[in-house]
């Protein structure tokens, strides 16, 4: 199976004959290096004679890989050219993939301060992405200002039916369950004092002023932001948006602008919806389980109220729209192009909007309060 030829100029010729399978008897390798070893001169080449070789597999390549090693170490040159051509081929392929080496025990964790330095470097990253995208953003709605935009108006309008008619009844229920739950957390306080009549006030300043925009954006963050990020990972995988860019079309233009506008557009409306149902719940809660009368309830409500503070909801509304759909489309572009990377987007579109929701709303509030409104 194996024998070894010297020659001139201390080079070595091992001849590989019969069958080189895993079947086949072993060859000692002990045995082998001691027979490389008995050369009186330093070994400088060793060639190989495969023309009696019948048949080989994965052995002989283990053989191979491991006399190129013992070469190695010893300055040996390693001559391939009479092995069969598979094999060669083989051999190369495994000696240019590197040798995965085991992680030390001090690499198995990074530390504490290496952790927070990449957080804190991809939370800025992240900042620096999404004002860049915002920029883009209004660079696309200055186009749809001059009449330059290029999304079609039928998507427009599905959109908005998207972000308007169908989301009705989720809205209306949320809202009106929330009119009624101001109510009663006010109706257990005011009752002390005899003042069960302020509920109207309680319901009325607390959904024109907060509730009513901040529980529809939260309701719009969780259907329509993770949808907006669900389509466009989806464009993602299956390579729509590459395509669009290489038409020449501007995915910006022609899929993140109508998506925002039409939730721009609506989410104001919903606002509105929202604090009339909102009001309607704690009138329910008020006339059915306190007996207020009816109109005192509405007469309440009427003197509590201005248009300032409907005011303040629907401006709250409009960049509560502007967050949600920016972060719903940013995170579908940003999607891997595998099935979980679109489940992640869509996650991360919903956590983002609703952190941003939080955020912008602390933001007004204060800017109301230090401007007297």
């Amino acid at each position: 199976m194996l024998e070894l030829t010297s020659h001139a100029d201390s080079i070595v010729e091992i001849s590989l004959s019969g069958k080189w399978t895993l079947m086949a008897e072993p060859v000692p390798w002990p045995r082998l290096v001691k027979d490389l070893e008995r050369a009186q001169v330093p070994l400088k080449e060793i060639r190989f004679d495969c023309r009696e070789l019948i048949e080989w597999d994965s052995r002989l390549l283990t053989f191979l890989l491991k006399l190129h090693a013992y070469a190695e170490q010893n300055d040996i040159s390693f001559v391939g050219e009479g092995l069969p051509e598979g094999a060669r081929g083989l051999l190369a392929l495994s000696l240019t993939v590197p040798e995965r080496k085991e992680s030390s025990p001090s690499d198995q964790g990074p530390s504490l301060l290496r952790m927070l330095g990449e957080w804190t470097l991809k939370k800025y990253q992240g900042g620096l992405l999404f004002t860049r995208f915002v920029g883009e953003w209004l660079i696309a709605f200055g186009r749809f200002l001059l009449g330059r935009s290029s999304f079609r108006r039928s998507d427009f309008s599905y959109f908005v039916q998207s972000a308007g008619a169908d989301a009705l009844p989720i809205v209306s229920l949320i809202s009106i369950l929330v009119g009624s739950v101001l109510a009663f957390v006010g109706a257990v306080q005011l009752q002390m004092f005899g003042a069960e009549i302020y509920i109207a006030n309680l319901v009325s300043l607390g959904m024109l002023r907060e509730m009513g925009a901040m529980m529809t954006a939260i309701v719009m963050a969780g259907r329509t932001g993770s949808a907006y990020a669900a389509q466009l990972g989806s464009m993602q995988v299956n390579e729509e948006i590459d395509a669009l860019k290489t038409l020449g079309i501007s995915p910006m233009e022609f899929l993140v602008l109508p998506r925002s506008l039409a939730l721009i557009l609506m989410l104001p409306l919903l606002c509105l919806w929202a604090d009339a149902l909102g009001i309607l719940g704690g009138f329910f809660v008020a006339v059915g389980l306190l007996d207020i009368s009816p109109l005192e309830y509405l007469v309440q409500t009427r003197d509590s109220i201005t248009l300032t503070d409907l005011s303040i909801g629907i401006v709250k509304s409009f960049i509560f729209a502007g967050v949600i759909s920016l972060a719903g489309c940013l995170r579908g572009l940003q999607s891997g192009r595998n099935s979980a990377a679109v489940g992640q987007a869509t996650t991360s579109a919903m956590v983002t909007a609703i952190l941003l929701i939080v955020v912008w709303d602390a933001l007004t509030t204060l800017i109301f309060n230090r401007l007297g409104i």
